[in-house]
């Protein structure tokens, strides 16, 4: 093989080229791809950060929403409440008598006696049951000649007779069963009943007319506790104040 001489070396590495660098539109086109990754990346970041927002503050407004409305039921329940009558001037075939509605202790009962009073559906009904020294009973509905009737032999036979606090005289009660929407039943304590307190719901008392319960108390009865003669309620009149 044939030595290359010096002189031709020198020759042959002045023909080489040295290696090329990385030209400047490459440099831009990198810079530019990077920008606009940083930038997707930018964009999708805040896209998401907006739907999340958004989704936060939704459930918020929602929050709130219930909330509100959740106080204007209960406002809408506390002004219908102290918007109904206060009072019932209940006008019989013996006289007046004035109860004031415990609207608190029994707000369910109180509506619908309400409502039926505004439908004059007492106007004109007996009272159908009238037990000395324990209840008068009228209105409609359920059993009209049992309940007060099995509930005054239970009392007689148990020997339950003495008079008691815990259920005072002259209360306007119904019964402790379910009723329909249009039919009511109710009773008015004579004197202390301890033995109803399970039997009975009170939403009422008389605050006037003890005297005309009294004269109805009187009234003569078959062997059943019905009146012999007809005493019905005349009509009932609502008032807020007396």
């Amino acid at each position: 093989m044939a030595k290359i001489k010096p002189q031709a070396l020198l020759l042959q590495s002045k023909k080489k080229k040295g290696p090329s660098g990385i030209g400047l539109p490459t440099i831009i086109t990198c810079n530019v791809i990077v920008i606009l990754i940083v930038i997707s990346l930018y964009c999708t970041y805040k896209h998401w950060q907006g739907l999340w927002y958004r989704s936060y503050k939704r459930s918020n407004q929602l929050e709130t929403e219930f909330n509100n409305s959740e106080k204007d039921l209960e406002s809408l329940g506390e002004t219908k409440k102290y918007d109904l009558p206060n009072y019932v001037i209940m006008n019989t075939s013996k006289g007046i008598v004035s109860f004031e509605l415990l609207k608190d202790s029994a707000p369910g009962i109180v509506d619908q006696f309400l409502d039926l009073c505004q439908k004059e559906y007492f106007k004109g009904v007996p009272f159908h049951h009238v037990i000395k020294n324990f209840v008068i009973q009228g209105g409609g509905g359920l059993n009209r000649m049992g309940d007060a009737e099995d509930w005054t032999l239970k009392r007689k036979s148990d020997g339950h007779l003495a008079s008691s606090e815990k259920h005072e005289a002259f209360m306007l009660g119904t019964c402790n069963v379910k009723q329909e929407s249009n039919e009511f039943q109710f009773l008015i304590t004579t004197s202390p009943i301890p033995d109803l307190d399970d039997k009975l719901f009170v939403f009422g008392r008389i605050i006037n007319g003890e005297e005309v319960i009294q004269e109805i108390e009187e009234v003569d009865t078959d062997e059943h506790y019905r009146p012999k003669s007809t005493v019905s309620i005349v009509n009932i009149i609502l008032k807020h104040e007396l």
